[in-house]
């Protein structure tokens, strides 16, 4: 009978034991890992020295939006004139989704696949503000491509609605300045 003693304390401090490392998980998960699922604030960036630097340099009018409310924060922005003079801007817009506007000298079909990452052709177009533009979808992004540019083009995408991308590509003014 000495043996089953033992047995029985063994298994009830075997128990005791799972119970503490249950106790100090459920206090290291509460109380050491961060809960917040919130989106991290996005620090905003003035973009207007890249915009002008990329306006005098690109072999194209260089899109940059005017009139958006201070709600839309440009939170990215780049000019490589080495790589098809590939601009790019992006936005957070006010419903914390993504609003990119992108632009390249590069092959136009494949520079849209880049820039939608992945979005056909749906073959409906809008006018916005006087230009045409085509609706992609499908991709990661949706997105809207200028149409009737030579040399270059023109994409609006990201995860925002066609309601968001529409404002953007609305608010864009076209302009190439020469270098002085």
């Amino acid at each position: 009978m000495a043996g089953s003693k033992g047995k029985q304390k063994t298994a009830r401090d075997m128990i005791l034991s799972l119970a503490l490392i249950g106790i100090a998980a459920a206090v290291v998960y509460l109380f050491a890992i961060p809960h917040d699922n919130h989106a991290p604030d996005l620090k905003r960036v003035d973009y207007r020295v890249e915009l002008i630097t990329a306006r005098r340099a690109a072999s194209y009018p260089v899109a940059g939006p005017e009139g958006l409310s201070d709600t839309w924060k440009a939170t990215s922005v780049s000019y490589d004139g080495a790589n098809g003079d590939y601009w790019h801007l992006g936005f957070q817009t006010p419903d914390a989704q993504y609003v990119q506007i992108e632009q390249s000298a590069q092959k136009r079909a494949d520079f849209i696949d880049q820039a939608t990452q992945g979005a056909k052709d749906t073959k409906a177009t809008e006018r916005i503000d006087g230009r045409t533009w085509t609706h992609y979808t499908g991709g990661r992004y949706d997105a809207l491509v200028l149409e009737g540019t030579p040399g270059s083009t023109t994409v609006v995408a990201g995860t925002a609605s066609f309601t968001d991308l529409t404002k953007m590509a609305a608010a864009l003014r076209m302009e190439k300045t020469s270098a002085s």
